[in-house]
């Protein structure tokens, strides 16, 4: 099984970014994610940053992914992915179908992100046919149901043709707006948003009327309120035949967490997760937010 750093889904400013990726050359990470998925107007990186940051970390011996938008609005948008998907040395996550439509024009293959909605062996034999060589699981499926797919693709004859990836660890990427939230929040409209979000590093904690954390917002992305964990999961997750297990990018901690989630596969240890701070629903059957410890 390999680890990978997912595709940073904050906005941090330039140097920051720069210097987590320096650190990430040197974690336990297999794979490493870069680029922006959620808003074009977070230009601390431009796409061709994106590139040569790509070809940087290339040297360290890891493989290295460009992820694309995951809600396109603008032509401009369209032509930074052109611009990614047509970069010539580094593949690409396809977060959206105009993505795939362009690797596949370019001839090229690539993995399919969280962002695309792909929940069974009908939509996994299409995208394998375009060029797809992994699949990172939609984060609300549950592990019944990749176990039933898995064996499905198996029983089709295509497990082998691609890769799984799950999301393992971070705050979940449920949902995409036209709007933004974290200008709305300001009295901002989107057009004058003055690129607010840099302000909150880590999203922006919306709670209910009862005080619990229900959801962060984080620009025009709603994302879960409880930080997402499988740590104890590991061992299950290769049984099932899982390929890759992503960590989302928090914090300079997320790089020595890597190092945790590896170890599970030859010693495993039951870390206790944190009530109305973790959860880990979704993979377990049950309600998202909850915890099954």
């Amino acid at each position: 099984m390999k680890f990978s750093l997912g595709p940073l889904l904050y906005f941090w400013p330039k140097d920051t970014v720069e210097s987590f990726y320096s650190q990430a050359m040197d974690s336990d990470a297999d794979i490493i994610y870069l680029g922006e998925t959620v808003c074009s107007k977070r230009r601390e990186l431009k796409p061709k940053d994106w590139i040569e940051l790509a070809k940087r970390l290339t040297t360290s011996g890891k493989q290295v992914i460009l992820s694309t938008m995951a809600l396109l609005e603008a032509p401009a948008e369209l032509m930074a992915m052109r611009q990614l998907v047509g970069n010539g040395k580094v593949i690409v996550e396809a977060n959206d179908m105009a993505a795939v439509q362009l690797a596949q024009q370019h001839g090229i293959n690539f993995v399919i992100g969280p962002a695309i909605n792909c929940y069974n062996l009908a939509t996994l034999k299409v995208l394998i046919s375009q060029g797809m060589t992994r699949w990172v699981m939609p984060v609300e499926l549950s592990g019944d149901w990749l176990r039933t797919l898995l064996q499905e693709a198996t029983e089709a004859g295509i497990r082998d043709q691609f890769e799984v990836e799950v999301f393992a660890y971070g705050h979940l990427p449920l949902a995409y707006s036209a709007r933004c939230f974290t200008a709305r929040s300001e009295n901002r409209p989107k057009d004058d948003c003055r690129y607010c979000c840099i302000k909150h590093p880590n999203g922006l904690k919306m709670n209910s009327r009862e005080g619990e954390q229900v959801f962060l917002l984080n620009g025009i992305q709603t994302m879960s309120g409880y930080r997402y964990n499988l740590i104890n999961d590991v061992q299950e997750l290769e049984r099932l035949g899982v390929d890759v297990l992503r960590l989302s990018p928090e914090s300079l901690d997320t790089l020595a967490l890597i190092e945790k989630f590896r170890q599970q596969l030859s010693s495993p240890h039951h870390y206790p997760l944190e009530k109305n701070v973790e959860c880990n629903g979704y993979w377990h059957n049950i309600a998202g937010m909850s915890l099954a410890q």
